[in-house]
């Protein structure tokens, strides 16, 4: 069944390939962004690995390769709520996919001002959103991406979204607590108490997607021709930790890992991303039903991480090391953590496990581009505890 689907943030490093994704398969898409991610990029001194044409040769590309069209609209969904009531009134999509937030921890740790940017901008829009589509379609299925660090790391089983409480004699159903690690966590549990209000309030309907940490340079669609590439990020504010190892090796510099390394978190192929999308959109939850899933396939300690990367990168003749350095973050290293994700998978995902086949080709790809890489932005200069 084919259908109007609209990509908040549909510029960024997973919105673009979901488009292209939906787009390719026939569904009617559209994709909101003000292209404010770059700006902040620019405003750190980093760029993307691979060249990112902007978003109007994007389309534009996507729409000679595949004969395919991309509906865009340009603007701020966080502060005008007039753009954000007029692509819901006027597109009139089937769901939403939200991924239109600051989305770095780092970033929103810098100063005051990243801090209150970071929150503006990811519970503005989510505000906008929502009045939005209470006035003009409340059938209108919410995917919000949220994150798996809004849970931090406790000292108990992480269940999806949801816990049954005994206290004093007397249980309830709950939110499971969240013990978020950092502004930008707390933005992304604060999304998640306004959209489980709105179910309950308005009888809205909105799957969480709590996600791990995504890792892949390409997609089927991405690979159709450079011009569509989607963002690599490898610099301490916008690069994931595995994309920082990959990076290093190649550059011949030693994997830094904060504090012991033990710190453990849950990790998924962009692939699986798009899946998870997809098998939440087919599947739409009850009309007044807040649905959490957790959104990875496997974890892993960020030491275990460094070794993979190590023994992958000797199959193609690196020598990487690994570097333990006070650890810039203030976070639990040695926790106990056991998320549960069975949500997707009962629905029919099937995950691409971490292998190293995958890293030796993302490996070769950062290789081939290793000109661009800028050494100094691996290391980290955010401080979490600010004196």
């Amino acid at each position: 069944e084919l259908m109007r689907i609209l990509i908040l943030g549909g510029d960024g490093y997973l919105g673009w390939p979901t488009a292209m994704h939906f787009s390719n398969h026939g569904h009617d898409v559209a994709i909101a962004d003000n292209m404010v991610k770059r700006h902040w990029e620019e405003q750190m001194g980093v760029s993307p690995l691979f060249e990112i044409k902007n978003i109007d040769e994007r389309i534009s590309s996507w729409k000679n390769i595949t004969k395919n069209n991309i509906k865009l609209y340009k603007g701020d969904l966080a502060s005008s709520n007039r753009f954000t009531y007029k692509i819901i009134k006027e597109f009139n999509p089937e769901a939403v996919v939200h991924y239109a937030e600051q989305p770095s921890a780092p970033f929103s740790m810098i100063d005051r001002e990243r801090c209150l940017g970071t929150t503006v901008n990811n519970i503005n829009s989510t505000i906008n959103l929502i009045f939005a589509i209470q006035k003009h379609n409340p059938n209108i299925h919410i995917i919000k991406l949220g994150t798996m660090g809004e849970y931090g790391t406790p000292n108990i089983d992480i269940e999806e979204g949801w816990i049954d409480i005994n206290h004093n004699g007397r249980s309830d159903k709950m939110l499971y607590p969240k013990k978020p690690g950092s502004f930008y966590h707390c933005s992304k549990v604060a999304d998640s108490v306004y959209l489980e209000f709105v179910c309950r309030s308005w009888g809205l309907k909105v799957t969480d997607l709590n996600q791990g940490v995504v890792y892949g340079i390409d997609t089927k669609e991405t690979l159709l021709d450079n011009s569509l590439a989607t963002s690599f990020h490898y610099d301490s504010i916008f690069g994931t930790v595995l994309n920082r190892f990959m990076t290093s090796a190649v550059m011949e510099k030693p994997l830094l890992i904060y504090g012991n390394g033990s710190q453990t978190r849950g990790f998924l192929n962009i692939h699986d991303t798009i899946k998870c999308i997809e098998l939440s959109i087919l599947n739409p939850p009850e009309k007044g039903e807040f649905r959490v899933f957790n959104q990875f396939t496997e974890q892993y300690s960020i030491a275990e991480l460094a070794k993979l990367v190590v023994n992958a990168s000797k199959s193609i003749g690196i020598d990487s090391k690994i570097l333990n350095i006070d650890n810039p973050r203030v976070e639990q290293e040695d926790h106990y953590y056991n998320a549960k994700h069975s949500n997707l998978e009962s629905l029919g995902l099937q995950p691409i496990l971490l292998k190293d086949k995958i890293l030796i080709t993302m490996l070769k790809k950062i290789k081939n581009n290793a000109k661009s890489i800028s050494s100094k932005l691996l290391e980290p200069n955010v401080r979490w505890n600010q004196k």
